[in-house]
């Protein structure tokens, strides 16, 4: 005969509800991170994580008015407005750049890729000035990118700000070849193959 008394209710086993809790939890745990991932803009960078671009170029030049020995060294900015992710760590790094170099003899221009439309943002839309293009810019092979011209109006530098997926003064190009051409030395331009957070430029 059984022992069991059917009078006597079941007691529930402890803690079975709490594998369904902390699913629940997780699950709202996940959300939360990958809406704020997107929300402060990262989630875009993994469409540009494997992007290598080789920079060799150095055939660009400046327009006749702003070429030659101008005692002043110039920056021009490569910007399409579509690479959105890309240019908003380049423009802050970009306005950065300006801030801190203020007090020098240079020069902030932007070229915008051809045949797009759009506007720099607010914070760097008159530090800027915009030019049509320039020769050779058709050779460019990703934006966002820089080309530096010396005080003498030798090209100095021609590529990426930086390496990596975030632009900053830490693993910036840029900081480094302006420091030299204030400091009166001659840099010659330099290839590199740069894995980072670029958007092929060529024709749209």
């Amino acid at each position: 005969m059984s022992d069991i008394n059917p009078a006597t209710p079941a007691r529930p086993l402890r803690g079975g509800g709490k594998p369904i809790f902390l699913v629940a939890a997780l699950l709202i745990m996940l959300s939360g991170g990958i809406g704020l991932w997107k929300y402060f803009g990262l989630g875009g960078l993994s469409d540009f994580a494997e992007q290598a671009i080789v920079f060799e170029d150095s055939q660009l030049r400046l327009p006749d008015h702003l070429a030659g020995p101008t005692g002043r060294v110039r920056l021009v900015h490569f910007w399409d407005p579509a690479c959105k992710v890309c240019n908003r760590e380049t423009g802050a790094h970009l306005s950065y750049l300006i801030s801190m170099y203020r007090r020098f003899n240079i020069d902030f221009y932007s070229v915008r890729r051809p045949g797009t439309t759009g506007e720099l943002p607010s914070f760097l839309k008159d530090k800027l000035q915009p030019l049509d293009g320039i020769e050779g810019m058709e050779r460019i092979p990703a934006s966002p990118s820089v080309a530096i011209w010396d005080a003498q109006g030798r090209l100095a530098y021609a590529g990426p700000y930086s390496l990596g997926m975030v632009c900053t003064s830490a693993n910036s190009f840029v900081e480094p070849i302006i420091d030299k051409l204030i400091a009166g030395e001659q840099v010659e331009p330099f290839g590199m193959l740069a894995v980072g957070c670029y958007c092929r430029w060529g024709s749209p």
